[in-house]
């Protein structure tokens, strides 16, 4: 009788699938079983053994060349694409205001100590900021951050400060910052976390009436000039109220 794995072996197995699937990129997007072996350090046998079985489940394809990313993958895909954008309604919006104010427009919502970037409608302008959807920014600067911060409690806030490059020393920034932007309704910043950068944020508000979101537009500091960055809060504003009436429904747009 062949004894079953241990829990610690299937995690083990579940990790090494993995880490061979994160080896696929858009860079390499097809990978032979030598490279796995390379890139990895495991037995050719074990990588053989696994990629059969990612194989199977649809998640690898086998090709002449290699193996790339399956047709299971692809169905995963469109489900995670379907549960986590924005609806359409929202996106409309953000490229209308993208086309109006002709700077890049984000959505974030906190996660932990960071911000992660939902949904995104980059500038018409051949200079623009341009954030990845998913990708992650920290908390300790940006317009954004401190429009999410206003819930935040004192123990995040000091998570947050031991994350940056300033030290513990900035929570009492943080915290001012928060204020600040709750009492006025928005925040702006200019080359807090990448020099030449700015944005301007304002809050969604879920039905809890706390921030579940942040709406901002970003681009450089040099058209993000005092009367602009005042018809950018204006336009913001109006855009942010839409969303808040229609309700924001998002996986991670939770407050603290």
């Amino acid at each position: 009788m062949t004894e079953a794995p241990s829990d610690s072996g299937g995690v083990r197995s579940i990790q090494r699938a993995l880490d061979i699937l994160s080896l696929l990129t858009e860079d390499r997007p097809l990978i032979a079983v030598r490279d796995i072996v390379a890139a990895t350090g495991l037995a050719k046998t074990t990588v053989i053994r696994i990629v059969q079985t990612l194989e199977q489940s649809g998640l690898l394809w086998a090709t002449s060349s290699g193996y790339m990313a399956g047709p299971g993958l692809w169905r995963w895909a469109h489900l995670a694409r379907r549960s986590w954008e924005l609806p359409p309604e929202t996106q409309r919006m953000m490229r209308e205001l993208a086309a109006r104010q002709r700077e890049t427009v984000n959505v974030y919502v906190v996660r932990d100590i960071v911000r992660v970037c939902i949904a995104q409608q980059e500038s018409p302008q051949p200079l623009r900021h341009v954030v990845q959807v998913g990708d992650e920014l920290p908390l300790w600067g940006g317009a954004s951050s401190k429009v999410l911060l206003r819930n935040a409690s004192t123990e995040l806030l000091e998570r947050i400060a031991r994350s940056s490059p300033y030290g513990p020393e900035r929570a009492d920034q943080l915290r001012e910052w928060a204020e600040t932007a709750a009492a006025q309704g928005y925040a702006v910043s200019h080359g807090e976390r990448d020099q030449g950068l700015s944005a301007v944020a304002v809050p969604i508000v879920g039905r809890s009436g706390t921030v579940v979101a942040s709406l901002s537009l970003s681009g450089p500091t040099v058209r993000f000039t005092d009367d602009r960055v005042t018809d950018f809060i204006k336009d913001l504003q109006a855009a942010a109220a839409q969303i808040t009436e229609r309700g924001f429904e998002h996986p991670l747009g939770s407050s603290y």
